[in-house]
């Protein structure tokens, strides 16, 4: 059963942060494409999202990690 929630767990965060980079940068894409002026400042506050929506996944793998080897 540990290996079915560790799979489980990183099945969620994975799909999770997918969805959540898909729709940051479709929006930054979609916001310099209204404002190319902006375009330095909406690709850096992207990668700051970004960078923020893969910690789940990471924090999802500890999890399994801790279920698997418990």
């Amino acid at each position: 059963m540990n290996y079915i929630a560790a799979a489980i767990a990183v099945f969620g965060a994975a799909v999770g942060a997918a969805y959540g980079n898909g729709k940051v940068i479709s929006k930054t894409i979609e916001s310099m494409t209204r404002q190319p002026e902006m375009a330095g400042q909406l690709r850096t506050t992207m990668f700051i999202g970004v960078a923020l929506i893969e910690a789940v996944p990471i924090l999802g793998v500890v999890i399994a990690l801790l279920l698997v080897l418990k």
